[in-house]
């Protein structure tokens, strides 16, 4: 009698059930790894913002203007942020109070959610999470 090699079936089915869990297990941790890269991203984006607002108004004065200024403030960092966060809107809210002092900055991160929902700049040089997208009704300062 000849004893044939090769796997069985059984075998094969084993196998292929063992490289799914295992394929499963890392597909979840490489998911949560891309969304920490996209907050990482807005969180330099609005650092970036903040930078260039900052520079905008050393040379000209004011901050009225400057988010939209693409000597200083990138021309693709609004639609940047909103590739990020995958919301397909508006991701990125810049206000400017009434005399052009002083500004706040606000973008929705992509995973965060409750009191790190969003992330925050003004012209004060805090840059913090916070739990709502408005930068306060004189965009003076983030939310507290």
């Amino acid at each position: 009698m000849t004893k044939s090699k090769g796997f069985t079936i059984i075998e094969l089915l084993v196998v292929i059930a063992i490289i799914a869990v295992l394929a499963a297990v890392v597909l979840v941790n490489v998911t949560g790894y891309i969304s920490k890269a996209k907050d990482a991203a807005i969180k330099t984006d609005i650092g970036n913002l903040a930078t260039g607002m900052a520079s905008c108004y050393s040379s000209l004065g004011t901050y009225t203007g400057c988010s939209a200024n693409t000597t200083y403030v990138p021309a693709a960092l609004a639609t940047d942020i909103d590739s990020q966060n995958g919301t397909g809107g508006a991701a990125l809210i810049v206000n400017v109070d009434t005399n052009g002092t002083a500004f706040c900055a606000s973008a929705e991160l992509a995973t965060s959610t409750g009191d790190n929902a969003y992330v925050c700049t003004d012209s004060t040089g805090v840059t913090k999470s916070s739990a709502t997208s408005t930068c306060g009704t004189t965009a003076t300062a983030c939310p507290n």
